[in-house]
C-alpha cells in the first residue's frame, strides 16, 4: 500500500513510478478503474477529483480532469484518493527527498495490500520487515503531522485495527487511522 503512494502524481516522474507498480499488477480499463474507485473515498471527493489510469503504452493518462485538488487511482488493487499535499509527500518519499512540511490526507477506504511498517522501500514481505495489512483507513502525512503522531503507537509490529504510526522514525512516518 505505502509503496503505491508514489503513484499519486500524474507527472513524468510519477509515470515512471507507476510503470514499476503496474508491471506487477494487471492493468485495468478506465471503466473498471472507475468501478474500483467508487468506494475508495467519499463520493463528493471522487466526483470532482482528477482520475488517472495507466495506458497500454505504460504512461499515465488523465481520464477525468478534476477541480477539487484530489487525485484518485488504483495502483494494483489499492484504490486511493489523495490531496495535493499528500501527492507532494508521495513524490518526496519515492525520490528519497525531504518530507514536505505540508499536512496531507489520503483516503484508502477499501484497505491496502500490505507493506513493511519499518522499511519505506520494501517491496515484499520478509520475516524481519514487520509487514502489516490495514483494512479501510485514512492517512495523515507530511512533516507537519509529526507532533500529532507522538500520541499514537510507534511499534514496528503495528496493530492495524487501531491508529498507528507507519514507518516510525523515518522522514516519511505517517499516521494510519483505520475506519472500521
Amino acid at each position: 500500500m505505502k509503496r503505491t503512494l508514489a503513484l499519486l502524481f500524474a507527472t513524468s516522474f510519477t509515470a515512471s513510478v507507476v510503470s514499476v507498480a503496474y508491471a506487477q499488477h494487471a492493468m485495468v480499463s478506465d471503466k473498471d478503474l472507475m468501478s474500483k474507485l467508487k468506494d475508495a473515498a467519499p463520493a463528493y471527493i471522487l466526483e470532482h477529483a482528477t482520475i488517472v489510469n495507466m495506458g497500454a503504452d505504460g504512461k499515465m493518462k488523465v481520464i477525468q480532469q478534476g477541480n477539487n485538488g484530489w487525485t484518485c487511482m488504483d495502483p494494483g488493487g489499492a484504490p486511493m484518493c489523495a490531496d495535493k499535499a499528500a501527492m507532494e509527500w508521495a513524490e518526496s518519499w519515492q525520490s528519497k527527498g525531504p518530507a514536505p512540511l505540508k499536512l496531507g490526507f489520503i483516503y484508502m477506504l477499501n484497505g491496502d495490500n500490505g507493506a513493511s511498517n519499518t522499511d519505506p522501500y520494501a517491496t515484499k514481505e520478509t520475516p524481519d520487515n514487520n509487514w502489516v495489512k490495514t483494512g479501510p483507513h485514512v492517512m495523515i502525512v507530511g512533516s507537519e503531522a509529526k507532533a500529532m503522531m507522538q500520541a499514537y503507537p510507534r511499534e514496528a509490529k503495528a496493530d492495524p485495527r487501531k491508529p498507528y504510526v507507519m514507518w516510525p522514525g523515518t522522514p516519511y512516518e505517517h499516521l494510519m487511522l483505520p475506519t472500521k
